[in-house]
């Protein structure tokens, strides 16, 4: 493909400008990275689907300063009942400021993160369908449907199941395909709750949202492939449980199947692909939506910092590493969910016994932890069991942990009073605080919260610091003692 002279060079080209897209371009703006994002709509979605921040989302979005413009549009409830729709209480133990799902529309996340993603510099384009591509040693050449030929350093398809950039790089997306569909909807309902619970079958889902509420889940057989409608929920429901419990006024409706895929590889040279196009499963659990965001914050960093020349040379390489099997645990709940909900006499059976073993809050937490994201821990070797997990916003001398994270850089939390992060101050903040509530010395954040390393040796965290972020930089130095302010948090270097 040969560009016109005075093409612009981008850094990053993002195809697709949901959720994933937006706030990968985000993170990308936060250092300076010059980010074109591509989307093939000329409007944003308009259907009103309320979908649900899990627990980890909540925690990054608060981690850049995001949380509270989101969730004045959201509504909080219980972190509990996702895993196969079995009620349970939420579990105790639960380690995280922020214990609770956030229901927000779906039309409101999105404008609120793409809003972000422009507001710190993010080129963001309507009506613009990626078509072709061609990449070398040096970038990316990406064609438009119009013609029009664009250049980066690198692209990321964030462009959903159907993704055109992962099928024009040929990578394999395995999986099993839909064998069924289901409807989906959030409605009130016109009976009491004692009577739902009454007759409830395990073909359908009736899960109470408070206000009256409810989350409605039925098959779809026997019906035609147009968009639902309630009256469709109503007849399902009549065959189901002989009645259909007096639902009215929907607030969304939509159809879904199965489909349960994985991409072979995340990244093919300087493509990459993040969201549901890397992944897709049914929406059981509410996962998908916050999986593609927590991919987002993965590559964001190392992705930026590949453009910025300080990245270390597999760096970008541990976003497939650590992000694919968190995919693969994804799809398997979800698979397992799915055969829970089944009518099948075995199924039945080890949905009976699953609800006994809940009852037991150990197990009732790891379900939990698996479903909303707070589970995950990365391999970054052998060490404490902290090493490779996300920290919760702990309480530190000036406020909130995460208020420190907003820049997307490290961080060095300290409470021997002894180390320094060096030629990486670029990079990396430190934070000396021995009133921090934390039971080691000190540790090593990445910019998207993980643990990377705890000890309070010197020597043991230069290694770390150098393998995650590069090489030490002179001109990074800083006069021992020397200290910045920011934020009205005095920080030491």
């Amino acid at each position: 493909m040969r560009l016109p002279k005075g093409t612009t060079m981008f850094d990053v080209i993002i195809a697709g400008c949901g959720p994933t897209g937006a706030m990968l371009a985000a993170e990308l703006r936060l250092h300076d990275v010059r980010v074109l994002v591509l989307e093939k709509e000329t409007e944003p979605v308009s259907f009103v689907r309320i979908v649900g921040l899990h627990i980890r989302s909540i925690e990054l979005l608060a981690m850049r300063g995001l949380l509270e413009r989101v969730a004045e549009r959201g509504r909080q409830r219980p972190a509990a009942g996702f895993f196969a729709a079995i009620a349970k209480p939420v579990p105790e133990g639960l380690d995280s400021a922020h214990p609770y799902l956030l229901g927000i529309p779906q039309p409101v996340i999105v404008e609120l993160l793409e809003q972000h993603a422009a507001a710190l510099g993010a080129d963001i384009r309507r009506g613009c369908a990626v078509a072709g591509f061609e990449q070398d040693s040096e970038g990316v050449t990406v064609e438009l449907a119009d013609g029009e030929r664009v250049r980066s350093r690198f692209l990321v398809g964030c462009d959903g199941g159907r993704s055109t950039v992962r099928k024009l790089l040929g990578v394999g997306f395995p999986g099993e395909p839909s064998r069924s569909e289901t409807l989906m909807g959030e409605m009130e309902v016109g009976v009491p709750h004692e009577e739902i619970a009454a007759k409830i079958t395990r073909t359908l889902t009736l899960q109470p949202f408070g206000g009256g509420m409810y989350r409605v889940v039925v098959p779809a057989e026997g019906l035609s492939s147009a968009p639902p409608t309630l009256e469709d929920f109503q007849k399902q429901l009549r065959a189901l449980a002989g009645t259909d419990f007096g639902v009215h006024s929907p607030r969304w409706l939509s159809r879904f199947g199965d489909a349960t895929r994985l991409a072979e590889r995340y990244r093919v040279g300087r493509v990459l692909l993040a969201g549901d196009a890397a992944h897709i499963h049914p929406p059981i659990g509410g996962q998908g939506l916050n999986l593609g965001v927590q991919d987002a914050f993965n590559l964001g960093w190392k992705l930026a910092a590949q453009i910025r020349g300080w990245a270390p040379e597999s760096l970008l390489d541990t976003y497939h590493a650590e992000r694919h099997p968190v995919a693969e645990d994804v799809l398997d709940n979800t698979r397992a969910q799915t055969e829970l909900l089944s009518p099948e006499p075995g199924a039945r059976a080890v949905r009976r016994l699953l609800t006994e073993l809940m009852d037991f809050n150990e197990v009732n937490r790891r379900l939990i932890e698996k479903i909303t994201g707070i589970g995950v821990r990365y391999d970054f070797g052998e060490g404490p069991d902290l090493l490779g997990r996300r920290l919760p916003d702990i309480d530190v001398e000036h406020g909130r942990l995460y208020a420190l994270l907003s820049r997307g850089r490290g961080l060095l939390l300290d409470r021997t009073g002894s180390l320094t992060v060096g030629g990486w101050a670029d990079r990396v903040d430190l934070l000396a605080d021995s009133s921090a509530a934390l039971d080691v010395p000190a540790l090593l954040l990445r910019p998207d919260g993980h643990v990377a390393w705890i000890g309070e040796d010197q020597q043991g965290l230069d290694v770390q610091l150098a393998r995650w972020f590069g090489e030490a930089s002179e001109t990074a130095l800083v006069d021992a003692g020397g200290k910045v302010e920011r934020d009205g948090v005095e920080t030491v270097f």
